[in-house]
């Protein structure tokens, strides 16, 4: 039975055995496999014609032996020795003009190859080797300088983006386009760090990334193809492409191309202070916060990151001033699973992910005291949402705890916050932050505070005085205390305060009113 092939792919850098196969100049010589067909996908090296019995020691490996048998025929022994001579010398394949010497395939010949599993390839028709070879050997050379030009191209359009201080991502991007599939970054836990590609592609990749991943392992199967991340004897990462459609020598070039302009990218900082896990938990987290990526299409992200999302509680916390090294820390010492993402210059989020039966408030208050403990600062706020069991929840959750630790930011150190504060604990702080948009609201404030918004530092220093006696429930030690001011001079302050403004400070009113201005400036300013 004669086979029928699929037509070469021209972006090859090497052609195998059944791409030579289906070359037209081939099929006019109506091939036919007789043996070894599971290794068709063999790559071709070179393409050799030879008719000596022991042509096997001339070889180096990978060629496509070409001959008539002439000097076999009739003696089986030396036809199966051939054989097995070719596949000691790692031979591709060996093709057999049926004629004069062979007007079949001979018997001794296919089984030896069979039990080789070497490609035994015999040609009906009469066929000029020499026009086979010119036409492989012309082809090979154009597809290795093709290849050669391919590698060219992506280096230098990725050492371009590095030079340029681009981000990971931005790499990740130009990976993605050359490679036509779903790139994923990971570190040696399986974990994801980065991805790229059509964001439906690769959300269909991370919806069960663990057992792909693993699966995958190491092998190019499928169109997995993986290079190792790492430098001086270390490895810490991994980059996949996933899926690749081309052949396996173009997405091993590409692969390995990646992974050098990644480890070159690394090793001169990322153009970022922070790591790719942090780069990698920012991303999911912000998209979380800001809900224009809905929560559920962000769960395969969640769960690539290691995050456990199966029947978990997760509680959304906010802190402000404290360093996220210092949080991932605390949450290793204390055995909790969860995400820190750096939101802003002072504001850092983490979500928790704690098993159904665990005590949520209680491990939250946990973590809050452990971070005091350290003396993290007078001004550290640890806010805190409800707990949320269901992942569509979080995104408000988050953005619950991040409107409560901004609504005590600039008064912390002023007020007596319990370890954890929760929106119960923010009272008119959290609504006059809510309405702080509202125009009446701006108009009320520039009012009320317009002898103090002047802009020099007088006035800096006379609002921060307003602002620790407002929060201190008007407490003149206290005030004084924080702002290491003797009594007396607290008093010049309020006086002039109380001047500037035109209030009488100690009428309940008049200060609810400044107090209320002074909160709806402060939020304004955030």
């Amino acid at each position: 039975m004669t086979a029928t092939w699929d037509p070469p792919n021209t972006t090859d850098p090497i052609l195998s055995v059944r791409q030579i196969l289906a070359l037209e100049r081939v099929l006019a010589g109506d091939p036919e496999v007789v043996a070894g067909s599971a290794h068709l996908d063999r790559p071709v090296r070179w393409v050799h014609v030879a008719e000596a019995p022991d042509v096997g020691v001339m070889l180096t490996g990978g060629e496509m032996v070409l001959t008539t048998g002439v000097l076999l025929a009739g003696d089986e022994h030396k036809q199966a020795e051939y054989i097995q001579s070719l596949h000691r010398a790692e031979a591709a394949a060996v093709v057999l003009g049926l004629g004069r010497a062979f007007p079949a395939p001979p018997d001794a010949m296919r089984r030896a190859a069979d039990r080789c599993g070497l490609p035994l390839v015999v040609l009906h028709r009469p066929f000029p080797f020499a026009e086979l070879t010119e036409e492989v050997q012309s082809r090979l050379v154009r597809r290795k300088f093709a290849a050669v030009s391919l590698s060219e191209s992506v280096r230098t359009a990725l050492t371009g983006l590095i030079t340029a201080g681009a981000p990971l991502q931005r790499l990740l991007d130009e990976v993605a386009v050359h490679s036509g599939c779903p790139v994923v970054v990971t570190n040696l836990a399986h974990r994801v760090l980065a991805t790229a590609g059509e964001r439906s592609a690769v959300d269909d990749v991370l919806r069960d990334w663990e057992r792909i991943a693993r699966q995958a392992g190491g092998s190019a199967g499928d169109g997995w193809i993986r290079a190792e991340l790492g430098g001086r004897g270390e490895r810490w990462g991994q980059i996949m492409l996933c899926g690749h459609r081309g052949d396996t020598a173009t997405g091993r070039l590409l692969a390995d191309r990646a992974a050098e302009a990644l480890v070159l990218h690394r090793m001169l900082g990322g153009g970022s202070a922070h790591t790719w896990e942090e780069q990698s938990a920012q991303s999911l987290l912000t998209d979380l916060v800001s809900g224009v990526v809905p929560a559920r299409q962000l769960l395969p992200r969640a769960r690539a990151a290691g995050l456990p999302v199966n029947r978990r509680t997760f509680v959304p916390l906010v802190v402000r001033d404290a360093e996220p090294a210092q949080l991932e820390r605390i949450l290793r010492l204390l055995g909790l699973p969860g995400l820190v993402a750096e939101l802003t210059e002072r504001t850092t989020a983490v979500l928790l992910s704690l098993a159904r039966d665990q005590d949520a408030a209680a491990l939250a208050a946990h973590f809050a005291a452990r971070l005091h403990d350290e003396s993290a600062g007078p001004r550290t706020v640890v806010a805190a949402a409800g707990a949320r069991t269901v992942w569509d929840d979080v995104p408000v959750g988050l953005r619950e705890a991040q409107h409560v630790a901004d609504a005590v930011a600039d008064t912390a150190a002023a007020l007596d916050l319990p370890t954890v504060v929760r929106l119960k604990d923010v009272h008119l702080r959290g609504l006059v932050r809510l309405l702080r948009d509202d125009p009446h609201v701006q108009s009320f404030a520039e009012r009320e505070l317009d002898g103090l918004l002047c802009g020099n530092g007088t006035d800096q220093d006379l609002l921060g005085v307003l602002r620790t006696y407002l929060a201190t429930g008007r407490n003149k030690s206290r005030t004084a205390q924080l702002h290491h001011v003797s009594r007396p001079a607290l008093y010049r302050r309020l006086e002039a305060i109380q001047t500037r403004l035109g209030v009488d400070l100690d009428d309940f009113e008049q200060a609810a009113s400044v107090h209320i201005a002074l909160l709806a400036h402060d939020a304004q300013q955030q």
